[in-house]
């Protein structure tokens, strides 16, 4: 044997040595634990009507991190803080690049032009660059104070009204109309909803129906081979959600066209700004990319903000005493009977308090939005394989015992002396996500829904309607992208 094969065989040999040890060592990094799956169907049938619930009973067997098989598609659950911290802030570039994406967003091909679905790109920087410039910045928010203000009294007007009939009425509706009409006329400047009429209904059934069928079990995202199929017709009754809304996105659109070409007053409202974004520069972003932006924020700014309200109305109905203690702060700071300003807030202690306790029981989305990765990722020392979906379940974190005393106790005491906040610093209450990520709503929320619900209770005494006493009172979750009650809380307004 020549030298040159010698040398030739010793070179292959240890290329072949170095290839089988790389095996061997990213074998022994192996997927999370998790349930066995079934044939063809994996672990689907675990996951019940309300997933967030399934997945953290689960996670109570196979630990903070575990991996389930949903048909073809690896699916790693994150159920503990500190694990959450490291995906969403330690190793968030790697986490956070690309969106899971429901079939149903490809209803009108929402998911191509929504800053929510696209993946982080110079598109999906444009789009959070103009909404955090031009809705949700400090200063923008508090140009449109006045708007906050004003949509409030009205809810109050009506909660008069109703509280001088005797009449019960629906919080999650009045809320949702509120918060409608104030996005409505910060977009628009004009209210889609006649102020606590019966009208507009709908519009309500509309974007709640569509989280239902995005946040809900698809089997086409868990077998895209029935993409064609549509089996469950999600992406068919989305399609028909979508269309009504964008129907009326294309409406104002052209409306306000049609007032700049007659020259008719300029507005200085959201649709003013990105359609002149659009003549300015049609490149970076067009009609379709401000119909997915509004959808965005009406299903965001909507439907989280009344499920919150209803949600702190429900669990403070639950228990009177939590009604009288934050009603005697708001009477001793405020005054009685007098609407909340924003600056006042700082200063309500126990109002914070219940809000904070709300969204770490009630999350309006349980499992965040769902992220993909696009490269194996190493994480606690497991292997996140390409093209898995991760979830966060801020539910679970959110009920978490080594984490929470009494976790299942509405306790807003608990937050007294804590320095939890909620903007995606603190891992053990993260409402709204973290990282890059991070709903970029949250400003407002945290500026409504304090305003609201301190409103609400420090104009008028709430009972449930007759019949039902407070500890009989329904607290029943309807699942989808966000976390509803399952049935209407109705209550009775009285004069303080």
């Amino acid at each position: 044997m020549d030298y040159y094969t010698l040398v030739l065989g010793f070179t292959f040999v240890l290329s072949y040595l170095y290839v089988i040890a790389k095996i061997c060592g990213r074998g022994s990094k192996k997927l999370p634990p998790g349930p066995s799956p079934w044939p063809i169907i994996g672990n689907l049938h675990l996951l019940g009507e309300n997933p967030h619930v399934s997945l953290a009973n689960l996670a109570k067997i196979y630990g903070p991190i575990m991996s389930l098989k949903l048909g073809q598609i690896t699916t790693v659950v994150i159920s503990s803080s500190t694990i959450a911290k490291k995906v969403l802030k330690n190793q968030d570039q790697a986490f956070s690049t690309s969106r899971f994406v429901p079939d149903a967003t490809h209803a009108h091909n929402h998911y191509q032009f929504s800053v929510v679905w696209l993946p982080v790109c110079p598109q999906w920087r444009t789009l959070r660059r103009i909404l955090n410039t031009n809705l949700f910045s400090s200063n923008r928010l508090d140009a449109n104070q006045h708007l906050r203000s004003q949509k409030v009294k009205e809810l109050i007007a009506y909660c008069d009204k109703c509280s001088q009939e005797g009449k019960a009425l629906d919080v999650g509706q009045v809320a949702f109309k509120t918060s409608l009409n104030l996005l409505s006329n910060t977009l628009f400047s004009k209210n889609l909803a006649d102020p606590f009429s019966d009208s507009k209904v709908e519009l309500k059934e509309v974007i709640w129906k569509i989280m239902v069928e995005i946040g809900k079990p698809n089997l086409v995202d868990y077998f895209p081979i029935l993409e064609k199929i549509d089996l469950q017709r999600v992406r068919h009754r989305t399609i028909i959600y979508v269309g009504k809304l964008f129907k009326l996105f294309e409406d104002l659109i052209n409306e306000r066209l049609e007032e700049k070409r007659r020259g008719s007053n300029k507005k200085s409202d959201v649709l003013e700004t990105l359609l002149n974004i659009c003549e300015e520069n049609s490149e970076e972003i067009d009609h379709n990319h401000i119909k997915s932006m509004f959808l965005d924020l009406f299903g965001a700014a909507t439907d989280t903000t009344t499920s919150t309200v209803e949600w702190a109305m429900a669990e403070i109905l639950k228990q009177p005493e939590i009604m009288k203690k934050v009603q005697a702060e708001l009477e001793e700071i405020i005054g009685k009977r007098k609407l909340i300003e924003e600056v006042d807030v700082s200063r309500l202690s126990y109002l914070q308090c219940i809000i904070k306790e709300t969204l770490r029981m009630h999350p309006p989305a349980p499992l965040l939005i769902p992220r993909r990765v696009d490269q194996d990722i190493e994480l606690c020392d497991y292997i996140i394989p390409s093209g898995s979906q991760v979830l966060i379940n801020v539910w679970a974190i959110g009920r978490d015992s080594t984490l929470w005393e009494n976790p299942l106790v509405f306790k807003p005491e608990r937050f007294w002396n804590s320095s939890f906040d909620m903007r995606g610093q603190d891992f053990e209450l993260i409402p709204f996500g973290a990282g890059r990520r991070i709903c970029p709503g949250y400003p407002l929320a945290l500026r409504m829904v304090p305003v609201m619900l301190g409103s609400l209770l420090n104009s008028f005494n709430w009972t449930l309607e007759a019949g039902f006493a407070p500890k009989d009172l329904d607290m029943e979750e309807k699942f989808g992208l966000t976390l509803a009650k399952a049935h209407p809380l109705r209550a009775i307004p009285s004069p303080l």
